[in-house]
């Protein structure tokens, strides 16, 4: 027979509503009658019916995370940051991939996996604003990364910008003077490829160096393609004595290209990327990179969601965050 609240609160000498308050994470309960109630929870293995604990509240206690790609180390690792930043909040963390599909970036706006969540972070890349605004409802929305700036949504991002400048004149102001450029999309100007290009232009010009336009290897954004990208650029004979990698998983296939042509890094050809992954610290030679506040930009946007969540955050206009960033000197681009 399953175990009840009423068996929970017999057990723990409280009222079904203390029971209720406890499961329900009231604040207002003296530690040692929530530690009774919990004890009693875990002796008697009660499980608390969430479907009809939601119903009445109108709360789940989810949020929906939805991501393009899970494969990618960045978002992986962003991901993981997430839960736990919403679990020290009381929230647990569902998690939708779209594969930038736009049909499925729809569709967790509206379909049932909105319903299941009381709000949603989201990156969105095949859809606009327009539709987004449409279609998101009266639940609140937390958009992440650089696609839609828009004063309609919250968004929390990374100064993409001003960290491949800060980046590339770090290169430059080691002597290096060729810095080829892996990962660019010709046409893009508010992604992360496109501001991160221009963040390296004005780190160019600033410096006083001339931009070569024979130093961008466009690609997507794949460990392979980086290597492939690094071994065009030396079979053209283009000249280079650093590569800017515009993620890490590209520099790391760079690294690796170069590697197995005989190319020595760093003391030919330095090599920076731009996430700092876990893997950076691990490469040989270690990867010089951007950390560009993944810590912040988790607990700012689980911050920001579960505020609009509770009421806490009600300002008519969308909140707009741009996490810190730093740079990882490291072995590959001393």
């Amino acid at each position: 027979m399953a175990v009840t609240m009423n068996d929970v609160a017999r057990a723990a000498g409280v009222s079904l509503k203390t029971v209720s308050n406890v499961l329900n994470d009231y604040e207002f309960i003296r530690p040692a009658t929530k530690q009774r109630v919990q004890d009693a929870i875990a002796e008697l293995g009660y499980e608390a019916n969430l479907t009809a604990r939601s119903l009445r509240s109108g709360k789940t206690k989810m949020l929906g995370l939805v991501l393009s790609d899970l494969s990618a180390p960045y978002y992986a690792e962003l991901a993981s940051r997430l839960m736990k930043a919403a679990s020290r909040r009381g929230y647990r963390v569902l998690v939708e991939q779209s594969d930038a599909v736009a049909d499925v970036e729809l569709n967790a706006l509206q379909g049932p996996f909105r319903q299941l969540t009381d709000g949603l972070l989201f990156t969105p890349l095949m859809i606009d604003a327009d539709a987004i605004a449409a279609r998101s409802g009266g639940k609140p929305l937390v958009l992440l990364g650089e696609h839609i700036l828009d004063s309609r949504f919250d968004l929390v991002t990374m100064k993409n910008e001003e960290a491949a400048a800060a980046l590339t004149g770090h290169l430059l102001s080691g002597g290096r003077r060729r810095v080829a450029v892996i990962g660019a999309h010709p046409g893009e100007s508010a992604g992360s490829a496109g501001l991160r290009l221009n963040g390296y232009r004005k780190a160019l010009d600033q410096a006083g160096v001339p931009f070569d336009p024979a130093l961008i290897a466009p690609c997507e954004w794949r460990r392979d393609n980086g290597a492939a990208a690094v071994a065009g650029l030396l079979d053209q004979g283009v000249e280079f004595d650093a590569v800017f990698g515009l993620n890490d998983v590209l520099a790391l296939g760079a690294l690796h290209g170069l590697l197995i042509r005989g190319v020595r890094v760093p003391q030919e050809v330095a090599v920076a990327g731009f996430d700092d992954i876990d893997e950076a610290r691990f490469a040989s030679p270690s990867l010089t990179t951007v950390s560009p506040g993944m810590e912040e930009i988790a607990e700012r946007s689980i911050g920001l969601l579960i505020d609009r969540v509770e009421g806490r955050e009600s300002s008519g206009g969308g909140v707009h965050v741009e996490a810190g960033f730093r740079l990882q000197v490291r072995e590959s681009a001393p």
